[in-house]
């Protein structure tokens, strides 16, 4: 099963970093935060991943394109007119990764229908890259298996400043929509699991994910939510940027499960 990352934005709220380079390259610890959510990701048997890239792309795929080298001990030998490069040793990851310029302005449900041909018509993975979690991906496939609908989405309590989920006590979502001052605070954290008709709902590069895809899954009774009660933490701003540091830098930091 792929996961597909999205990683587009302009990360607006997040402007001291983000205007050199895209919002899931800004690093945590001295690596890109896309780099934590993978690894994530890859503990769990997950390592396949498609990037939905956009703002900047040309960041991403620079990074991709030296990573091997990057995490390897290597001797360059340039003596007696040579030019030898030998791998000592190498501390890659196991991943194939695709990165796919889905424009610069198309918008997240968009950027899912922009990467089709690389989803092969399977089940896949969807998260967004500027989130942590300690969530347990296989549990959450697990999850989706069991109940046969269309999309799981990670419910979390976090406060109002997102989009609102009415849950029933089965896990299914009678309802996806924007807050009101009145709503509770279990909200989308993404982390989703996904079957491939939920493509058919998005139509275009104008479609934002969180609206119409997910709303009409909601109203056809084709979403479910699974519950994490761990941690989570987007990273917005430079106060939550900061925040993380911290806690990698502590050694605290709950999404470092691998």
């Amino acid at each position: 099963m792929k996961a597909i990352i999205l990683a587009g934005g302009f990360g607006t709220r997040i402007s001291e970093e983000s205007q050199f380079k895209p919002k899931p390259m800004v690093e945590l610890g001295g690596m890109p935060i896309i780099w934590h959510i993978m690894k994530l990701y890859s503990y769990y048997g997950f390592h396949e991943f498609i990037i939905c890239a956009g703002y900047k792309q040309h960041v991403i795929k620079e990074y991709f394109a030296d990573y091997f080298l990057h995490t390897s001990d290597i001797t360059f030998d340039f003596t007696e007119g040579r030019n030898d490069m030998t791998v000592h040793k190498s501390t890659s990851e196991p991943w194939k990764v695709t990165v796919v310029n889905t424009g610069l302005n198309t918008m997240t449900g968009g950027r899912v229908k922009r990467v089709k041909e690389y989803i092969g018509g399977e089940p896949f993975l969807l998260t967004y890259g500027d989130g942590v979690a300690d969530l347990n991906i296989a549990e959450s496939v697990r999850f989706h298996q069991s109940h046969g609908k269309m999309v799981t989405i990670s419910a979390y309590n976090a406060g109002q400043r997102f989009g609102v989920l009415d849950i029933d006590e089965r896990g299914g979502i009678r309802e996806f929509r924007e807050k009101t001052q009145g709503d509770g605070n279990l909200i989308n954290i993404g982390f989703m699991v996904c079957q491939p008709e939920f493509l058919d709902y998005i139509s275009g590069d104008g479609d934002i994910l969180e609206k119409a895809p997910l709303e009409s899954a909601a109203r056809d009774g084709q979403l479910m939510a699974y519950k994490h009660t761990g941690f989570w933490q987007c990273m917005d701003t430079v106060r939550e940027k900061n925040l993380l540091e911290t806690m990698w830098a502590e050694d605290r930091a709950p999404w470092k499960v691998w």
